[in-house]
């Protein structure tokens, strides 16, 4: 039945590509569609560590000190098995030899856990010296090894950072960091704890909460990422749902043209019809034959659609994640998920055709 099939598809050549091709574009669409919106997500949220990996730390509502002081660091550490970092922040005038500016003054212990640098080098042990962000530095014509002058006092720049990620929620691109001892006040305005995973870092916002909070009391206000990610998985879901409708929009209109098709071929080949009947294939048969055309046309367009779907999503993947084959099972999904519509369409597209041609009266058939 398939041979016969695959046969009569092969007759009209043209007309079966451009079915075929209807498919294909149809699970392309759907495919390539959710394997990019899989990677899209994927690299925010590798692109979000410094966020998502971490909890922070700010004076509540009650408590009795406007910023963290020594004592608190420790009372922070005693609960925690990571590292605590500290945060000093002010705004101040810095001044250059072409040009003057005003800035964000970041003071951090360990300023390579917040920025990487595009120009120069981050010291390990920093004592000295001054990182600046990217934007200051172009407003200021200031590279490395050049000075800027930070209310008063001159300091030599280390490095110039690379441009701050969009999830970073320390911006750096128009700020100096310096380290804390050339803050004048020995107070911290932010505690960050960084752990190893956003799961680990939910966790450990809890514990600290607790901890830190036994009562109802708010002396610390304890901040992680887990809301964030919520709200970005549930806009990314949106944005998907969105996507697959314009893709699944192309399918249908693939349908439309398979059920042109199918239905063109049962009436042209009214004739051979009725000579199959007569020679005593069954209505059965020959919607069967029919059926099987049309889900013959549905996996040949759906297996070239899935193999140009991956591709793509190499493509992108290698694009956004530096892997080209960093699909996750989600990705996969999207794959047998085009596959499965496209051809179940072309099933469902050669329905009507396939059975208008089998209940079609054998005599009837001939005399036309």
């Amino acid at each position: 039945m398939l041979a016969f099939a695959r046969n009569n598809l092969s007759r009209a050549r043209a007309r079966t590509a451009l079915a075929m091709a209807g498919i294909t574009i149809g699970v392309l669409a759907i495919a390539s569609l959710g394997m990019g919106g899989v990677a899209f997500q994927q690299s925010i949220l590798q692109g979000a560590d410094t966020v998502t990996q971490s909890v922070w730390l700010t004076p509540g509502e009650d408590a009795d000190f406007a910023a963290f002081e020594e004592r608190h660091l420790e009372e922070v550490r005693q609960y925690v098995d990571h590292p605590v970092y500290t945060m000093q922040q002010e705004s101040a005038g810095v001044e250059a030899k072409k040009a003057s500016t005003g800035a964000t003054i970041y003071g951090f212990s360990h300023p390579g856990e917040f920025a990487t640098a595009d120009t120069g080098q981050i010291p390990d042990n920093w004592r000295s010296g001054a990182l600046v962000g990217p934007d200051l530095a172009d407003s200021l014509d200031v590279q490395t090894g050049d000075s800027v002058v930070v209310d008063g006092e001159r300091h030599r720049i280390l490095a110039v950072l690379e441009p701050t990620p969009q999830s970073s929620f320390v911006r750096t691109d128009n700020a100096v960091l310096l380290p804390p001892s050339q803050f004048d006040r020995s107070t911290y305005d932010l505690l960050m704890v960084r752990t190893d995973s956003p799961n680990e870092a939910f966790e450990t916002s809890e514990d600290l909460d607790g901890s830190l909070n036994p009562g109802r009391d708010e002396r610390y206000e304890v901040n992680d990422a887990e809301q964030l990610i919520d709200q970005f998985n549930q806009q990314m879901a949106t944005i998907n749902t969105f996507l697959l409708a314009i893709g699944g929009i192309s399918l249908v209109v693939a349908s439309v043209s398979i059920f042109n098709v199918m239905l063109m071929s049962a009436i042209e080949r009214k004739e051979e019809i009725g000579v199959l009947r007569a020679v005593g294939y069954h209505r059965l048969d020959v919607l069967r034959l029919m059926l099987a055309e049309a889900i013959l046309l549905g996996l040949g367009g759906a297996f070239v659609g899935v193999v140009l779907s991956v591709l793509l999503g190499m493509a992108i993947n290698a694009e956004l994640l530096s892997d080209p084959l960093a699909f996750t099972t989600e990705a996969l999904q999207y794959a047998v998920m085009g596959f499965v519509f496209g051809t179940l369409a072309s099933f469902l597209s050669g329905l009507y055709p396939a059975w208008k041609a089998a209940n079609a009266r054998p005599v009837e058939a001939l005399r036309d």
